[in-house]
């Protein structure tokens, strides 16, 4: 694997610690702006839909530049928003911040997985993809403990001067390592877009949507669920959130390893198993080695769909940037929807009720995988044209 995966999954792993970062120092970073806590949790929703909406965006922007150029450009971008967070006088500016460093993680994602096509011959491009979301579960596993840690023992200012230091790094370390390589856009923007035209991506887009639905119907709600209802004492928590962290990583490797020869057995797989935890979980909350256990299932078998779901998108559009950019899109997607769907019926139905959601939005990802599924089970289909 060459040097340079490694290294972007460093871009990825200081970018989803500034992600993650508000929802670790909500309280501080309240006080700090002389705002509520329901409008610094606005901040999390509005980094997610700058993520969905103006990562594209910034990515055909760029998209025509050398790789190296476009990655510096974004690592800029970042930097820049990551800064204005630390300096931010009152809420706008904060928000402004956000939306900045949102939609550079997001085109930073697309760029990344797009050179890891690249540079990786096109049977590994599976593990490739795998090595660089560590940086996603390595951010989610170390990234948020820790900045949450110097947040909370310095103030929450310096955790975002540590991030725009750690980003300084990642840019460096990404400009040594990343060789020149041609523009990696499969054409021009309208050949780019054309690719949009085909019904089967839009297929393949909705079932990664409802996979990191499916998820994140749990994994936003963790923490209430886990407390209120298994009875575990609050500083317990944050060990069992490393636990679920550790269990993204194992996950992720695995599913590497088998997501360029069977991406659909995979996510069929992977979303049999992840209903399967979800309704355990929604059913037996109430009893705490149950609810570990289906918590630790879903961390190996939910976010960690992400290579399969790489090879499969790129195998059904092309592996330019702007196609990896609106996959990552559609990824955010299903944690808006998630999250938003979960948040409407907790107060009605009680905190079981989003995993219930994920448990339906699972189902809805299995039953996008039937076409799929027929075609490749066809017997009259030619060999050539099985899609996995």
């Amino acid at each position: 694997m060459p040097r340079a995966v490694h290294v972007l999954a460093l871009g990825i792993f200081a970018m989803v610690t500034s992600e993650f970062v508000v929802a670790g120092l909500m309280p501080q970073i309240a006080t700090g702006l002389d705002a509520s806590i329901p409008q610094v949790a606005y901040l999390i929703t509005a980094f997610a839909a700058a993520m969905a909406l103006g990562g594209p965006v910034l990515t055909v922007l760029v998209m025509r530049l050398l790789p190296r150029t476009a990655l510096q450009l974004v690592f800029a971008s970042f930097l820049v928003g990551n800064v204005l967070a630390a300096v931010a006088p009152n809420y706008p500016l904060m928000l402004l911040a956000r939306l900045v460093t949102g939609a550079a993680s997001q085109a930073f994602f697309g760029i990344a997985v797009s050179i890891c096509a690249v540079l990786v011959a096109p049977e590994v491009r599976g593990r490739a993809v795998a090595v660089v979301i560590n940086g996603l579960m390595l951010g989610t596993l170390l990234g948020l403990p820790l900045a949450t840690f110097v947040g909370a023992a310095f103030g929450w200012r310096v955790a975002f001067w540590a991030i725009s230091g750690l980003t300084v790094l990642a840019a460096v370390a990404t400009f040594a390592a990343v060789p020149a390589l041609d523009r990696i856009a499969a054409g021009p923007l309208r050949h780019e877009l054309g690719v949009f035209r085909r019904p089967r991506l839009w297929l393949v887009l909705s079932t990664s949507l409802l996979v990191i639905g499916a998820t994140f119907a749990a994994f936003s709600f963790l923490t209430p669920i886990l407390t209120t209802i298994s009875g575990f004492e609050a500083g317990l928590v944050p060990f069992l959130l490393v636990a679920y962290g550790a269990a993204t990583v194992v996950g992720n490797a695995v599913v590497g390893r088998l997501a360029d020869r069977h991406a659909l057995v995979v996510l069929l797989c992977g979303l049999g198993l992840n209903l399967l935890f979800l309704t355990g979980f929604a059913l037996f909350a109430h009893v705490g080695a149950a609810a570990v256990a289906c918590m630790l299932g879903i961390g190996l078998v939910g976010v960690t769909m992400n290579p399969a779901m790489v090879v499969r998108v790129q195998r059904a559009g092309n592996v330019g940037p702007l196609v990896n950019t609106v996959h990552g899109s559609f990824i955010t997607g299903g944690i808006i929807v998630s999250s938003t769907l979960g948040g409407l019926v907790i107060d009605g139905f009680g905190l079981r009720a989003p995993l219930w959601i994920g448990a339906g939005l699972a189902v809805l990802g299995i039953l996008t995988l039937v076409p799929d599924l027929v075609r490749r089970t066809a017997p009259d289909a030619p060999r050539a044209q099985v899609v996995v």
